[in-house]
């Protein structure tokens, strides 16, 4: 990145909705398992981007709880891929020394992914490079009805009266708790909508849309979309 004004925001963290793989792999005659492949090439390059340009916390949204209701044959190869990634991902994170924390309900995953991600997540949980999250079997309505769950059972055991429940209390039962909010959200390949995507955290959030398909966003488009969020006035309700 060039030399910027001192004034210069770095968003502390940035989720992105990744969209575009199927139709990168179509535009190229190949099927859609090709653009995810490339894709998750992409998330690799990026999570070292984010950190060379000062990111602390990156989120992405690799598959949501609606993403099962595609072909059977591309659901069973987002899972594979996944199971790759996050094995792949315990030699990269120490060599990194990224955190990676998964975000959703893993509880209906095949087991062995499951053990994976616990595996990831307890052997990087103490690097202290960039924060790395990734957003599996996600949806944002769901992960609500979860925290509720959760805070319901612990009102009717007598463990938190109701009146103690707060936004701040409230977000510490979701998938995000301890982390910031984010300050940026960036979706790929021109669609206009968040997606079931952190609907509690990006209330405040900018949003930087793009037609870049996933597997073409590089250094540059993140760039442009830091650029983007430094021309934005943060003003949170106020005048």
């Amino acid at each position: 990145m060039a030399k910027k004004p001192e004034e210069y925001r770095v968003p502390k963290h940035v989720c992105i909705i990744m969209d575009g793989n199927g139709r990168w792999a179509k535009k190229r005659l190949l099927p859609r398992k090709a653009g995810h492949v490339q894709g998750a090439r992409v998330v690799e390059q990026i999570c070292e981007d984010a950190y060379d340009l000062g990111i602390e916390y990156l989120t992405v949204y690799a598959f949501s709880t609606e993403n099962w209701q595609r072909p059977q044959d591309e659901v069973d190869a987002l899972m594979n891929l996944l199971r790759k990634y996050m094995k792949d991902s315990l030699a990269r994170s120490a060599k990194n020394n990224m955190r990676v924390r998964v975000l959703g309900d893993i509880s209906v995953l095949d087991e062995d992914l499951q053990q994976s991600i616990c595996e990831l997540e307890e052997a990087s949980a103490s690097n202290t490079g960039l924060k790395f999250q990734v957003a599996i079997n996600y949806g944002g309505r769901d992960e609500i009805v979860r925290a509720t769950r959760k805070i319901s059972e612990l009102v009717k055991e007598g463990k938190l009266n109701s009146e103690d429940i707060t936004e701040k209390t409230f977000s510490e039962y979701l998938d995000t708790a301890g982390m910031p909010d984010p300050e940026l959200m960036i979706r790929t390949s021109g669609e206009l909508r968040t997606s079931n995507f952190l609907p509690w955290q990006i209330a405040y959030s900018e949003f930087y849309f793009t037609n870049v398909l996933w597997p073409d966003f590089d250094k540059k488009e993140l760039e442009r979309a830091i650029d983007f969020y430094n021309g934005r006035e943060r003003r949170f309700g106020g005048i």
